[in-house]
């Protein structure tokens, strides 16, 4: 499960990326109309002959209606990549609107039966994919992954994709969204503010609480999360899970397997997350505050520690003083973990996917196999500042911030010792069920005990969903 990341790769990337000298490797609400299928064959304009060069029909003079999430990625990359589209295909036009309410936006597009071509479908208000899946409105990413690599014909896209990058777009057996970005989670500090008050990156949880009691007597809280949006906070809980109870539990989590929650390293992670708030750890009303104002908090320095994705520098541009020096580090290590500190959840993430009814089908195919070149990376890259799931890199002309170069620095430190979930894509309502669990025990109206019994109630109701 997870992300197991080849050594030759991570060299590959760290030397084209010109970032390190060591070896180196890239959310939440709303339904689906049940209206929708595959059958688009009405709505599509003709296409284009199909061929070794267009494999699959791109009818140059149509235009390409792409939508994306703004969030921390931004969105000038799709601009930039919708540029490239047009001129490799004379006459079409390339439209990106962007927007942090996918589900605003596109639920009467759907609904419509004229949803766009190509979706970032991320972002709080993200439409889930395994209901769109459920109801057609999906198209089959299978000819993607068979198409020729452009860089390199005699490669097909799917041999040119990190490992697991196909596992996490997969539902029902059909990969129907592509990942695009190869994202890191875990804690984020000031390496400015570390440096300055002579603190250490704590490697072990008894390091964590004992500086987080030296951060409070500074004035300083030691930790904030995203209140609003308890994906986050659940990310350090569901990683210190995975990281003491070692990958086989996480893949039993997965599958829904209530006993899975029995294992002692489930109370173990919750009980850790809970003691940061039963100590008074926790900065003044983070739970009530969303990922952009308790991230510019942290960046005011009012907050040492704060959990996000590696699209945290990208996002945090603008509130980020030039001299903060952003700094990554994975969980903290409980005692009796089978995973090193080292391990770091890793993995594909950015659902990009294509409606089953959208007009431009073969277009929408089309650009997002252009997306998966070097110079569709790069440009990625060098506007949004991450990583791709293309295996070879993005170039050397492309330079990373020190944040982002840090999580590049951690998948190497990593090695074979990253995981992933999946269970947010394969079961959204369970992921928002647990989450709502988590936003609980953050305000002290859950206990630990009581956070793991009704995991497992949330567990065994998936498991017969």
């Amino acid at each position: 499960m997870g992300s197991e990341m080849n050594r030759r790769d991570l060299v590959k990337r760290s030397a084209a990326l010109g970032l390190v000298a060591v070896p180196s490797a890239g959310l939440l609400s709303a339904c689906a109309s049940s209206g929708g299928g595959s059958d688009n064959s009405t709505t599509k304009p003709s296409k284009g002959a199909a061929s070794k060069d267009n494999p699959f029909g791109v009818n140059d003079s149509a235009p390409l209606d792409i939508v994306i999430f703004d969030g921390g990625y931004g969105h000038d990359y799709a601009t930039a990549l919708g540029k490239l589209y047009e001129s490799k295909h004379s006459g079409s036009k390339v439209s990106v609107t962007p927007t942090q309410d996918i589900t605003g936006k596109l639920q009467p597009r759907f609904n419509g039966g004229n949803p766009p071509d190509v979706i970032d479908d991320s972002g709080a208000q993200q439409i889930k994919l395994d209901v769109l899946q459920k109801n057609g409105q999906l198209s089959d990413l299978t000819p993607l992954l068979d198409a020729p690599y452009l860089d390199d014909p005699s490669k097909k896209i799917r041999d040119v994709l990190q490992p697991g990058t196909i596992e996490t777009g997969t539902l029902d057996g059909k990969m129907v969204q592509l990942s695009y970005i190869y994202t890191v989670w875990g804690l984020w500090y000031s390496g400015k503010l570390f440096k300055e008050k002579g603190w250490t990156e704590p490697k072990t949880w008894a390091d964590f609480m004992s500086l987080s009691a030296e951060i409070k007597k500074a004035g300083i809280a030691p930790f904030a999360h995203q209140g609003k949006y308890p994906y986050y906070i659940n990310v350090c809980i569901m990683d210190l899970i995975a990281k003491n109870g070692g990958t086989d539990l996480a893949k039993r989590i997965d599958a829904f397997d209530p006993t899975a929650w029995d294992d002692p390293a489930v109370l173990k992670g919750i009980s850790a997350i809970y003691e940061i708030v039963d100590k008074g750890f926790l900065l003044p009303g983070t739970n009530g505050l969303t990922h952009i104002e308790s991230q510019t908090k942290w960046n005011q320095y009012k907050a040492a520690f704060i959990p996000c994705g590696s699209w945290l520098e990208n996002e945090q541009l603008k509130a980020t003083p030039s001299d903060f020096d952003m700094k990554f580090m994975p969980m903290p290590s409980l005692d009796g973990d089978k995973l090193p500190f080292d391990a770091i959840r890793a993995g594909a993430g950015e659902p990009f996917i294509v409606p089953a009814k959208a007009k431009n089908q073969a277009g929408g195919m089309e650009f997002l196999r252009m997306m998966l070149t070097k110079e569709g990376s790069g440009k990625f890259a060098a506007a949004a500042n991450s990583l791709t799931v293309l295996k070879d890199g993005v170039g050397s002309d492309v330079q990373l911030r020190p944040g982002t170069a840090s999580t590049v620095t951690a998948l190497s430190a990593a090695g074979t010792n990253t995981f992933n979930y999946n269970y947010p894509n394969t079961n959204s309502q369970f992921d928002t069920d647990l989450q709502n669990l988590s936003a609980e025990l953050m305000a002290k109206r859950l206990k630990p005990a009581d956070w793991v019994a009704k995991a497992k109630q949330l567990a065994t109701k998936a498991k017969s969903s």
